[in-house]
């Protein structure tokens, strides 16, 4: 699958089959993810994978009741080591970088996992104290997303997107694009 393409076709499924997630295909992504780019590559990421029922249960509570969370035969929690990024960029790296640097990976494991026949959901809403205790995640490390990982049950339709004239600016913010 070329990478447009996976760019262009990817949704966030929120229906699964029952279908294992291989080990094999399960650390080609996780793989994909470490690949992302990273402030001083500091790599701030960590991921804990889920396969038991009753966590993934509490995950979903956690994420404000999203239920389907519980169908996906698996599911990463990411999370932002503020430590490691902290300890290079002070301040803005606890802040700003580890952020950046889980969400660059995250879209990594999302296209991954879309190039090898997965479905992925990018979840964000929950409690964040919640989700690290489920996972034991220490104080210095916090939750980013809850990714759900699965064969897809369902194949949504594209969601409209702003047009570039709308979203990219020439020198400064305000001024409009033409395409050209």
């Amino acid at each position: 699958m070329d990478v447009f393409d996976a760019i262009k076709t990817r949704r966030s499924i929120r229906r699964f089959k029952e279908d294992p997630v291989s080990e094999e295909d399960l650390r080609k992504i996780l793989d994909a993810a470490r690949w992302a780019p990273s402030a001083g590559n500091r790599q701030s990421w960590e991921f804990v994978i889920v396969r038991d029922l009753e966590r993934k249960r509490a995950l979903a509570r956690a994420a404000l009741g999203q239920m389907f969370i519980v169908e996906a035969p698996v599911v990463v929690v990411v999370g932002a080591n503020i430590q490691r990024s902290s300890s290079r960029y002070g301040e803005r790296g606890a802040t700003l970088y580890c952020i950046q640097d889980t969400a660059a990976a995250i879209m990594n494991l999302m296209l991954a996992a879309h190039a090898l026949g997965y479905g992925t959901c990018w979840v964000g809403a929950f409690y964040d104290e919640e989700v690290a205790k489920i996972v034991g995640f220490p104080s210095h490390v916090r939750p980013v997303a809850i990714i759900p990982l699965g064969r897809p049950a369902e194949k949504p339709a594209p969601t409209p997107r702003l047009p570039l004239e709308k979203v990219v600016h020439i020198e400064k913010y305000g001024s409009e694009w033409t395409g050209g």
